[in-house]
């Protein structure tokens, strides 16, 4: 199972490409085999924490996590022979939780709450694994820089040759930032003058600590496993040049627009990577190449992205706005 982890294909989103004049090129991460981008950055922690003895046989894989990195993390350790114990917040889509029981992981759903609270996902995940240490291995995908590397020593080098490194721009979000930091760091060692832009959710401090230097947020998100109030050891590896921040109604039309023009039927994550893609389309002029992340499928968004009772109770309208105007309002 391991080694179908990778090697995802590219995709055009003809609708966009077409609006915006630029090749706007998709990375279909949802195609491997946990369904998620994360897959990558376990495989990469399992290995390596295997390799140097910190994982050891017998011993259970513990991580906090919004949902994609744990199905990746049970995924991975089944296949390697662990066990693994995934703590997520309990206001997730239960797509994932059923997801990370039917790759075979037990799963503690904890409530939501701010980092600084002790009982914060991430804190109750370090917890477990500091009080029985030698029965859990805590993966730590925040702190733990083989996540980025994944993406430096994978990701980043298949995107360079599927585009004959005829690439002007990579646009993603960030959860624990391994994606953009592992990607952006290995296409700009080998074109220093590519752009790398951040798309961060309303409520994630990221942009602001982009642009001022402290994590403040503004408002809310529907949007699950991206956008931190944090500086990650991950993220502090990213070489970005600019950042942006869209907010829930834009995800929701451009996910709604995509489905009934092209049939990609995208997770709210990679929704607002395309949102990003636009943006830099508008940036950077037409006749350009701009790759960013299709993280997850629609299936793990169905009882929120694409749920219309859900989407009007948080105020939300998936036929308010058409996907051109949407291009011309993002230009």
């Amino acid at each position: 199972m391991i080694d179908l982890i990778g090697n995802t294909p590219l995709v055009e989103i003809p609708s966009l490409s077409k609006l915006t004049g630029s090749k706007i090129l998709l990375k279909c991460e949802h195609k491997n085999p946990g369904g998620s981008v994360k897959d990558r950055a376990a495989l990469s922690m399992v290995k390596k924490a295997i390799a140097d003895g910190r994982l050891k046989p017998g011993m259970t894989i513990v991580e906090g996590t919004a949902g994609n990195t744990g199905i990746g993390l049970a995924l991975v350790g089944r296949a390697l022979g662990y066990k693994a114990l995934i703590v997520m917040p309990n206001n997730q889509a239960k797509e994932k939780e059923r997801f990370i029981e039917l790759f075979g992981a037990e799963l503690k759903t904890v409530p939501p709450c701010p980092f600084k609270d002790e009982n914060h996902f991430y804190h109750t995940a370090r917890r477990i694994a500091e009080e029985e240490p030698e029965k859990y291995w805590w993966a730590n995908q925040f702190e733990n820089t083989d996540n980025g590397d994944a993406h430096f020593e994978n990701t980043g080098p298949e995107i360079w040759q599927q585009t004959n490194g005829s690439l002007d721009a990579i646009v993603s979000v960030a959860g624990t930032g391994g994606t953009i930091s592992g990607c952006s760091r290995f296409l700009k060692s080998k074109k220093p003058n590519l752009k790398s832009y951040l798309v961060d959710p309303d409520g994630s401090g990221l942009y602001n600590f982009f642009k001022s230097g402290e994590f403040k947020s503004h408002g809310s998100s529907m949007t699950e496993g991206i956008g931190i109030m944090r500086l990650t050891e991950n993220f502090k590896q990213a070489e970005v040049d600019d950042a942006w921040t869209f907010p829930d109604q834009d995800v929701v039309t451009l996910a709604h627009a995509l489905r009934d023009r092209d049939g990609i039927v995208l997770g709210s994550s990679a929704a607002l990577n395309v949102i990003g893609a636009i943006r830099a389309a508008a940036e950077i002029g037409p006749g350009k190449t701009i790759v960013t992340f299709w993280c997850d499928g629609g299936e793990r968004s169905l009882s929120k992205l694409y749920n219309e009772e859900f989407l009007t109770e948080k105020g939300l309208d998936s036929n308010k706005e058409t996907l051109e105007a949407l291009v011309d309002r993002l230009k």
